[in-house]
């Protein structure tokens, strides 16, 4: 029911003005998502307040509910066209901007300066609207996506988990669109592989500091919730002391957000914020985590101003959050860190200082080599590095990924793929893709860490040049007799 729901709202998107990519699609559908599952929230809590003989007290003033905008309700309990707003009055609402807050986004913003603190639901209402605009241009076609929208419940665990699944692939389908997309989506069987790889429990803080989508987020909590019967007390402990995360850019915060509170979250701990601008050298116990799970962005260009954050300075920002995770992990932490490939042999001062405090101040103890194309559109080679931090790398466990198909849109990475990884990994097995190298063999100037798989079976040599010449040769000469016995037959 829900997908094709799905389907339909981005059919009416597709015809707005308003909105061209796959990126907007989602961004779109997400606010409208949010409100109306901010509506089944108050609802579930106010009954809940009623039935414990209480008074509740509703975030939104009753102007801005969606029961008095989007969707009222007449006796009978079908939509009142009367009241419902469409068209441009509903635009108007929407998008209103004066000096008496009487717009919805202009409301909602608020709430970032009026919470009492990140970790509510308050501040992340503020917090979204602060980043968002209506892209939608007809007030028409918000009216029928309002209405389909009002069709979908946050209520039972199982309309939850359809909504949940159906967003993960919206997601993808903006990671696979190309362009900027594929920053928001790691495959979520490399993902669930980390997790497993990492085995958090419960009681342990979870961070991702260039959190996306949420996706390491998410899948830790599933994993969790899977791993033991939960207590209310472990249930409240996942809910509010568990997961954080941070992210910089508007869009994935909110997609992040939103990810987070269809999987069960009610208020999710992610910051919208700059992770590489805070100095490492502030970092205290009382901020560090026990699991960090993260694929940092790729690319260079990092300012200055915000390398001097870093004892070791890099314009790469991939190696600026390494450095990041490290320093804030505890001590006895466990790690995975989605990586390029070169991060491993680069021989810049800031590669090689940073692989040295890596094996020194943690112990690297797996390193999974992926094929090329494991992430759509992004054309580059990478690994995941497993770690724990408080006692130097003696030595270290590689496996290859070695598949026999090229990975892309078409055929993406799956569970099967990286089951022989978790069955060797548990006891860090030898095989034709996996191999252990000590420290003391590891060059102690460069600290190179390249994947060379001694126990893949040799290349057959190359022939000499002057034996494929002779091969040409005979099958010019075979090919000859052929067609003179051709010529002769016609």
């Amino acid at each position: 029911m829900f997908e094709q729901s799905f389907k339909n709202i981005d059919d009416i998107l597709h015809r707005d003005a308003g909105c061209g990519t796959e990126l907007d699609y989602i961004e779109q559908t997400s606010w409208i998502l949010f409100l109306k599952y901010l509506d089944d929230l108050e609802q579930t809590k106010k009954t809940e307040a009623a039935l414990a003989g209480k008074e509740y007290q509703f975030i939104l003033d009753p102007m801005y509910r969606w029961e008095s905008w989007a969707s009222p309700k007449k006796a009978d309990g079908k939509v009142d066209l009367n009241k419902a707003l469409t068209g441009d009055d509903l635009t108007d609402f929407i998008n209103k901007i004066d000096n008496e807050n009487n717009g919805l986004f202009q409301y909602l913003r608020k709430f970032r300066a009026s919470a009492d603190s990140p970790d509510t639901i308050q501040y992340k209402i503020g917090e979204i609207f602060s980043e968002l605009k209506n892209k939608i241009q007809s007030g028409h076609r918000l009216r029928e996506i309002i209405d389909i929208v009002d069709g979908m419940h946050f209520r039972t665990d199982s309309e939850k988990h359809e909504l949940s699944h159906l967003y993960e692939a919206k997601i993808k389908n903006m990671g696979n669109a190309g362009r900027n997309g594929g920053e928001y989506y790691t495959p979520r069987p490399l993902i669930k592989t980390i997790v497993k790889v990492v085995n958090p429990k419960i009681g342990d803080k979870i961070y991702d500091g260039a959190c996306g989508s949420a996706g390491f987020l998410v899948e830790s909590f599933d994993f969790l919730k899977k791993s033991k019967d939960l207590s209310p007390d472990d249930f409240t402990r996942l809910q509010k002391e568990t997961f954080y995360g941070k992210e910089i850019k508007s869009l994935a915060y909110i997609i992040g957000v939103m990810n987070m509170i269809l999987h069960g979250i009610e208020a999710p701990n992610i910051l919208h914020t700059n992770t590489l601008a805070q100095n490492i050298n502030d970092i205290q116990e009382k901020d560090r985590y026990d699991v960090i799970l993260a694929n940092p962005p790729f690319g260079a260009g990092i300012g200055r101003e915000i390398q001097q954050n870093f004892p070791i300075k890099t314009g790469e920002t991939a190696y600026l959050f390494l450095e990041h995770f490290i320093k804030i992990l505890k001590a006895g932490g466990k790690a995975g860190i989605v990586i390029k490939n070169t991060f491993l042999s680069n021989t810049d001062n800031a590669s090689v200082s940073l692989r040295k405090l890596l094996l020194e101040s943690c112990n690297l103890y797996t390193v999974l080599d992926l094929p090329g194309g494991t992430f759509t559109g992004a054309g580059v080679k990478t690994v995941i590095l497993f770690f724990e931090k408080g006692s130097p790398t003696r030595n270290i466990w590689y496996y290859q990924l070695n598949l026999d198909r090229n990975l892309g849109k078409t055929a993406s990475l799956n569970e099967e793929d990286l089951a022989d990884f978790i069955k060797l990994q548990k006891n860090r097995e030898e095989s034709p893709n996996s191999w252990t190298v000590n420290m003391s063999d590891i060059d102690q100037e460069t600290f190179d860490l390249s994947v060379k798989n001694i126990n893949k079976a040799p290349e057959p040599p190359l022939r000499h040049p002057m034996e494929i010449v002779e091969e040409i040769r005979k099958l010019d000469k075979q090919s000859e007799e052929i067609l003179d016995q051709i010529s002769k037959l016609v």
